[in-house]
């Protein structure tokens, strides 16, 4: 995609580094990293808090171990991560750390939940208040407040260390002070005197100092707390499920055929050229072309369809996908990390650990969200003093604002939503290869199709076969298709395939000439065949009767390459072959309509090829740019953006790459050639390109997911720290509304998980 200038060359990036981060609560966390690191010197680094990693580009001269020692000086572990690879058990041992992180966190919520639930029954319910209740309280609290929020203290205390502030030492901070005041009050003031009893308000209270306590203010924000960090972390683990069942589908080990037998061995000691075995049933152990063999393939891994593929003699087959009937023999093309299955999962992880530009936004306010908290608790505690000398209420609204000020929902409204939506991607055979993709999706307005691979299948088909009256067409098909067969070009080919389709094993032909440029002759079964253009007919004194005439204008007039037959001298019947449209194009180009965009054709072809695809798919002919060189379709596509148009390049070939690039945002079929799906921007694993148009409803639902949770976070916030300076929300609320802002956040983007 274009990029915006700038004042000064960026760094050159020599190597890339992809980093798992631990010790992360909150985006303020993930933005300190991020800003630490962006200060050295030729680094760039993107820190993204749902998936605990940063991926950093750093210039020659700077060493991994270097990035990792300057994360760990903050107080944050980091160690290197390597590519995603399905023959390994890496996504397996990725996995683990959330698992562990949510069972740890799980065990510490429950022991913490049954705990302060008395306490905070007692505190709100005073007719359960009986003589000495409150030592009860202090007892049951104590281990709540510093066990069960220990994770909470010793963040805040590193943190502190390091002139830092985060969510963790608004929730240390908040807590502690609570449990500071209880002690306070129980040893040195009247709350622990035999008898005493407190109501319970959702408001500041306005009770006597000294007889006050807020024990169950400090152990119900800790498990409050601990909750929506529980719920977040297996939140997080189902929304890159998606990743890891990807991953998951790749083969452990493989049947290598050596000398004749087969030898079962790890996928990983397959190399480049190793012949395998596929049985019924089995996994493809990696990408590879069909030696022997014939077996019916489920690519719905690749694909999201549940339709079945042929796999015969010569063809290629994927790493990861499902074996279904017949025994191949597949010969290895592509190993490890360089298989079809791993590029996609990179593209997938690559896209999850990015940014958009409206969470780069959300970080910047998150960085210095935590110190203005701490300020805004200050001034609140400072001016209810002032206003009222009221300290119980003075402190009761100044921990409110603590603890209600939680930005971890701003850190996990991108990457959730992110991590979701790339992921259910993927199970649709859509690659989204980052977040700034997404934006670009909501300005889209004018879509440019590429016409062969695209909107056509590719390669000529037969689409039509006219003879003269009393010649059937099985013969007509028998005898050109014979002779055809002995030719190598395109068009002889669709002949040949359409003939044997027909009628089944072809006769021989002898006495075989190509004419170039005009066609080829040979005798079948005694009759001499000629088949090309009307120019090859002529040359041999033979005329064509009216109908094939009129068959022949009418071909040419639909864009199709018209063969004319004759046997034994005599005209006896007109081939159509075409690049046939795909079944499914019509449709697609209907959806694209419907999402808002205007579809333009874009082809080398001639014109009459053109307008007749155009009108077979609804595109009006004012939209066709035909006979269009390779070099000049990027000159087509900056024509419309000059015009103001947002543009999508929807393309598969080579000479399709430089415009996918040059493009707002660029399509790429995964049917096509590696050099158009690395410059494009989403890649369509499906031929299909109706898949197009399901890409952009993505895209765009991730990014409106996005959005929705941004506005909550902010708006969460922008509610809710005037009504805790205010006095209006009970500190323990303020905790239960915070923990369950990240849990909505998250569970929001979950629901993504169901887009069809």
């Amino acid at each position: 995609m274009p990029q915006a200038p700038t004042a000064a060359a960026p760094p050159l990036h020599d190597s890339e580094a992809e980093l798992a981060i631990g010790g992360m609560t909150c985006a303020s966390c993930s933005s300190r990293i991020e800003k630490k690191l962006n200060r050295l010197d030729g680094v760039t680094a993107s820190v993204n808090l749902a998936t605990e990693r940063a991926h950093v580009s750093y210039a020659e001269g700077r060493e991994v171990a270097e990035l990792i020692a300057t994360v760990e000086k903050l107080g944050y572990s980091a160690e290197e991560l390597r590519p995603p690879d399905p023959d390994t058990a890496q996504t397996t041992a990725a996995a683990e750390p959330a698992e562990s992180e949510a069972d740890a966190l799980r065990h510490r919520f429950t022991v913490s939940a049954v705990l302060a639930l008395p306490v905070v029954l007692l505190a709100m319910i005073p007719a359960l208040q009986f003589d000495n209740w409150q030592w009860l309280s202090l007892t049951l609290a104590a281990p709540v407040v510093v066990w069960g929020g220990l994770p909470f203290h010793r963040a805040a205390w590193t943190n502190a260390r390091h002139g830092a502030a985060t969510m963790d030492t608004l929730v240390s901070v908040g807590t502690l002070a609570a449990f500071g005041w209880s002690l306070w009050a129980l040893f040195l003031g009247d709350a622990g005197m035999p008898g005493m009893r407190h109501g319970f308000d959702l408001t500041v209270s306005r009770a006597d100092a000294a007889g006050t306590i807020y024990l169950e203010v400090a152990a119900g924000v800790v498990a409050f707390i601990l909750l929506g960090r529980w719920l977040e972390a297996r939140a997080k683990r189902k929304a890159g499920a998606a990743l890891h069942a990807l991953l998951d589908l790749g083969a452990k080990d493989v049947s290598l055929l050596r000398g004749g037998t087969e030898v079962r061995v790890p996928v990983s000691r397959l190399a480049v050229g190793d012949r395998f075995a596929v049985r019924p049933g089995e996994t493809i152990a990696t990408d590879g072309t069909v030696v022997t063999g014939t077996s019916a393939v489920d690519t719905s891994m690749l694909t999201g369809e549940s339709a079945s593929q042929d796999a015969t003699e010569g063809d290629t087959v994927t790493g990861g996908c499902l074996n279904l009937s017949g025994r191949l023999v597949v010969e290895a093309t592509r190993v490890g990390t360089d298989t079809r299955l791993a590029r996609i999962a990179r593209l997938v992880e690559n896209a999850q650990t990015g940014k958009a530009e409206v969470q780069r936004l959300a970080d910047r306010i998150s960085a210095v969200f935590v110190p203005a908290v701490l300020l805004i608790a200050a001034g609140t505690l400072g001016a209810w003093l002032g206003l009222t000398g009221d300290v119980t209420a003075a402190f009761t609204a100044a921990v409110a604002v603590l603890i209600i000020a939680c930005p971890c929902a701003l850190g996990l409204a991108t990457p959730t939503a992110l991590m979701v939506g790339t992921g259910r991607g993927a199970q649709l055979g859509i690659l989204i290869k980052g977040p700034e993709v997404l934006e670009s999706t909501r300005k889209i307005d004018t879509v440019v199709l590429d016409k062969t691979g695209t909107i056509t299948t590719g390669r000529m088909t037969l689409l039509a076969t006219h003879t003269t009256e009393g010649y059937e067409e099985t013969d007509l098909l028998r005898l050109a298709g014979a002779v055809e067969h002995a030719s190598e070009h395109p068009v002889a080919r669709a002949v040949a395939d359409a003939a044997t389709q027909a009628v089944g094993t072809l006769p021989p032909v002898t006495d075989f000439r190509n004419v170039p440029g005009l066609g080829v002759l040979g005798t079948v079964e005694g009759h001499r065949v000629l088949a090309g253009r009307e120019d090859l007919l002529d040359d041999a004194g033979i005329g064509l009767p009216e109908t094939l005439v009129e068959a022949l204008a009418a071909a040419r007039q639909e864009g199709r390459t018209a063969v004319a037959v004759a046997v034994d001298g005599t005209a006896c019947g007109v081939l159509a072959v075409a690049d046939a449209v795909k079944e499914t194009s019509a449709d697609a180009v209907t959806e694209l309509r419907a999402l808002g965009l205007t579809p333009v054709l874009l082809t080398g072809d001639h014109r009459s090829v053109a307008e007749a695809v155009a009108a077979e798919v609804g595109i009006e002919p004012g939209h066709v740019y035909a006979e269009v060189l390779p070099e000049d379709k990027v000159a087509v596509v900056e024509r419309l953006r000059a015009e103001g148009r947002a543009v999508a390049m929807v393309g598969d070939g080579v000479n399709d790459a430089a415009a996918l690039a040059t493009s707002d945002l660029g399509l790429a079929m995964g049917t096509g050639t590696d050099a158009a799906i690395e410059a494009g921007d989403l890649t369509l694993v499906r031929g299909d390109l109706r898949v197009a148009a399901v890409a952009i409803r993505l895209a765009r639902r991730t990014l409106t997911t996005i959005k929705g949770n941004l506005g909550w976070a902010f708006g969460y916030n922008v509610a809710a720290l005037p009504l805790a300076a205010a006095g209006l929300l009970n500190p323990m609320i303020a905790g239960a509304a915070m923990a369950f802002s990240s849990v909505f956040v998250v569970t929001n983007s979950l629901r993504l998980k169901t887009f069809t």
